[in-house]
């Protein structure tokens, strides 16, 4: 509980706000909401390099405890480059030294690995997909259960979008008209946006972040 005076720690404030916060040994919800940030986002982008799940956890867990160590020491100097890059260098290292362990230059899922390590674009590109993804993903549990949107909207939203299911089965299974599933679309497309710009600016972690001509995870929520 936050003494008299003290503001509890808000997990939905920006990443500058979080650094501050992690910078404190004794900042547990700091620790807890960096971890539940970026520890999903890691362990996709391991996965993507071609390492089994246990080692990806792994991997994550290092990288994260290893980039809290270093930012504490000073180490991390935000204006020289955004957080996820330092992230990735670190989850880099630690692929790299596993497929040296392992006397290998692929683990276990060969060469269905995704990302190249060895060229900055794939690493920079994978990184960025998964981090696309886990703001949809807040986004979208955000809507399902701090929002007055209609369940079933939601349902017949993901449905149609994430299931890619017809308009015409998603009425029939949803007990709606083929009109009122269009409009479900277009009601949850429009408040998922909402959710996903202010979540995009929580997750910005240094100027110009987003490449200007990149992808942003609110391009596809189109109604």
């Amino acid at each position: 509980m936050a003494s008299e005076g003290q503001q509890p720690f808000d997990i939905e404030r920006t990443t500058t706000a979080l650094l501050v916060g992690l910078f404190d040994p004794r900042n547990a919800a700091a620790w807890e909401a960096f971890d539940r940030r970026y520890r999903p986002i890691l362990v996709g982008f391991v996965r993507n390099c071609g390492v089994r799940d246990s080692d990806a956890a792994e991997i994550a867990q290092e990288t994260i405890v290893r980039f809290v160590e270093e930012y504490r020491a000073g180490k991390y100097d935000r204006s020289r480059g955004r957080l996820g890059a330092w992230l990735v260098t670190i989850a880099r290292y630690r692929v790299l030294d596993l497929r040296r362990r392992a006397g290998t230059a692929r683990i276990e899922r060969g060469d269905s690995a995704m990302v190249d390590l060895d060229d900055e674009r794939s690493v920079g590109a994978a990184y960025e997909a998964e981090r696309r993804q886990a703001v949809l993903r807040e986004a979208l549990e955000e809507l399902r259960t701090r929002s007055r949107t209609d369940p079933k909207t939601v349902q017949a939203f993901e449905m149609l979008v994430y299931h890619g299911l017809t308009p015409q089965v998603v009425a029939e299974q949803m007990g709606m008209s083929a009109h009122d599933v269009y409009l479900a679309k277009s009601r949850v497309a429009a408040k998922l946006r909402e959710i996903v710009q202010r979540l995009e600016a929580e997750y910005e972690e240094a100027p110009g972040d987003w490449d200007a001509a990149g992808a942003r995870p609110s391009d596809g929520l189109r109604g």
